[in-house]
Order: C-alpha cells, then structure tokens, then sequence
C-alpha cells in the first residue's frame, strides 16, 4: 500500500477495494445489462405512443451503453469506461427530465443517480455532478424553466421532487463518506499488519521470514541472469556483557544505533534485517564478494566511531562481520553457512573484524 496519507475524498482510494466490494468495471457492465432491456422496452413503447425522438435517443443510448462495456473489454481502460457510462447516463436523465417523458414520469429515474454516481467515482466527482443535476433541475422547474420548455410537472410534484431528491443526494454522500472512511481504516489497519509481518518492532528492519522472501527472490535472479549477490552477517561483539554491565535497555539503544548505521552506511537497493537477537544480515544486490568486504569494513568502522550516552558517559559497540557471495547453483542454506563460518572466523581473530567466506578471495 502506498504511504497511507488518504482522505476520504482522494482519488486514490479507487485504487483499493476491500473483500466483498463490488468492482467499478464490473457495477457498470452489470447496470448497462440491466439498463439495455429497460432502455429498448421504454423506446419501443414510446414508438407505439407516437414519439417521433425518445425512441431513437433511448435506442442510441442503449447502442453505446453496450459499445462502451465492450470497448472496456477490449482496452480494459477503466477511466475511459467509467467516464463513458457517467456521459451517457447524465446525458439520458437529461432528457427525461427535459422532454418530461412518459408524461413526466420518467424524471423519477433520477433518483438512481446520486448511488451510482457516488459508488462509481470519487467523492469530489459525486458532490460536483449531484450539486450540477440538482441545479438544473431547479432551474427546469422553475419559471425560467417554464418559459423556455412547456413543462407538464405541478407545483406539488416540483417541490416534493426537488425535496426528495436533495434529501437523497445528502444521505448518499454521508453514507459514501462512511463507506470511504471504513475502507481507510481498513486500509490502514491492513498496512500496520503488512508492515508489522515483515518488520522488527525495535530497529524497522525486515525481519528475518522477510529477509529469507528477499533472499529468495535474489537467487531466482541470480539463477536467470547470473548476477552476482552477496551477503553479510553481522553480530554485536560482546553483547551479552553489554547487556549485564548497562542494562537492556542499553542494549536496546545500541542495537538500535547499529540499525541506523548500516541504514546510512548501505544502498538503497540493499535489504538490512535483524536476523535475531545482536544478529543482522545485510542482502547486497549486483554485488562481488571483494566489493562487500569493502563495504563490511564500512560499516564496521562506522559503527565502532558510534557511540550512546549513558550517564554522561560514551557506551560503544563493535561488530564482526562474515561475507559471502553466491557461487554456481548452491542453496542459499550453504551460502548462509559460508557467512557464518567467516563470521565464526571475524570472532576468533579477536571480534571487530570482517572476514570472507571459504575459498573466496580473502578480506
């Protein structure tokens, strides 16, 4: 999910749709499916009635209601298609309202509006194109409207109808507003869990199941297009007296000041994960073994100038480090091995250091 700063009236949220919410694409195919039949019934009586146009404009609506869902089909460009069907239906209800059709009766079916029109686009959308409908209407019916068209609606259905209908086009926004607000938190609630799966809560890191996903994916690239990965396992020297000397929460502090470090000391294209308790894996992407040495020593040096405050007095910490870089088809438990008996070997040699896994080029 992108950065979850939404409103309720961003067009983005379009973008999102929760379980059991019907798709756009799919709420316009089905009203044109249901509105075809209506169109062409309604056009084929008004023929019988002796209307020389209602015919034609409900047949030729139906004619692009349909070509406008199998254009959709062919190019499957949404906006195209949802903008397409709000022409057609504001175009339609239009003229109902303006050619009083079916003796004005047909001006009811703009009550369907404001719930598609809300449903379909974003909310800015819907409050611009019901407050357009509701004035025109009002200007319909109004004396201006009687001296251009000769209008067959009475005072009291005028007023009830404009009643309704504002009554209505304010409850759907509300409860489109509701909808949209309950979809945010849910989007939102759905990117805390997101995150959390995949992160360590005390340095943001990935965690480790996230490292493995990436450390996955890094080897199926590898395995296509032979670029070279390679790894480097790091632990905190001595971290257990660290912890008994100052306290965990000291502890704590410093795994945090090593996280911020390898952030600022690593690319962005690089994978940084706590791997467990003082332990960190850093992925290094298109990178040579000789290249990671450099950049392990990098960052051991920049963690070792480091340093919190605790009671006015410097606490430090040191890391070692065990690089390795794929080779041919091995599994990437073997290549984690390789990095553990280099940093196996960093810790022998008297912690601090960085050394390079078996049969590679030593650091």
């Amino acid at each position: 999910m992108p950065d979850g700063s939404y409103s309720t009236t961003d067009p983005r949220l379009s973008q999102f749709r929760v379980k059991g919410e019907i798709p756009v694409p799919v709420l316009i195919n089905w009203l044109t499916v249901f509105a075809m039949p209506l169109l062409l019934f309604f056009g084929w009586r008004s023929s019988v009635l002796g209307d020389p146009i209602t015919p034609t404009i409900l047949i030729a609506t139906a004619t692009l209601l349909a070509l406008n869902a199998g254009l959709y089909g062919v190019l499957r460009r949404e906006t195209l298609h949802r903008r397409g069907f709000i022409t057609l239906i504001t175009a339609l209800f239009t003229y109902l309202a303006v050619g009083a059709v079916e003796g004005g009766s047909a001006v009811l079916w703009l009550f369907a509006y404001p719930p598609i029109i809300f449903y379909i686009s974003n909310a800015r959308v819907g409050v611009r194109a019901c407050a357009g409908g509701y004035a025109a209407l009002a200007l319909l019916f109004s004396p201006i409207g009687d001296w251009v068209i000769d209008s067959p609606y009475s005072s009291s259905f005028r007023l009830t109808m404009l009643a309704a209908l504002g009554f209505e086009m304010v409850t759907c926004y509300i409860l489109d507003q509701s909808r949209r607000r309950s979809k945010l938190s849910l989007m939102r609630l759905a990117n805390e869990f997101e995150y959390a799966a995949k992160h360590d809560a005390l340095t943001g890191l990935a965690n480790r199941r996230e490292a493995l996903a990436q450390l996955e994916g890094e080897q199926h690239r590898y395995l296509r297009n032979g670029r070279p990965f390679s790894v480097l396992l790091m632990d905190v020297d001595l971290f257990k007296t660290i912890n008994d000397t100052h306290g965990h929460h000291v502890g704590d502090e410093l795994l945090v000041l090593v996280a911020d470090t390898l952030r600022a000391q690593s690319r962005k294209i690089d994978t940084l994960s706590r791997w467990g308790g003082e332990e960190f894996l850093a992925l290094l992407p298109e990178t040579e073994p000789e290249e990671a040495v450099q950049l392990a020593n990098r960052i051991r040096e920049a963690i070792a100038g480091a340093s919190i405050e605790v009671d006015k007095t410097p606490v430090r910490a040191t890391i070692s480090i065990g690089v390795a870089g794929i080779r041919h088809s091995e599994s990437l438990d073997r290549l984690l091995q390789r990095a553990d008996e280099a940093l196996y070997r960093a810790k022998a040699r008297g912690r601090n250091q960085a050394c390079i896994g078996e049969e590679e080029t030593a650091a």
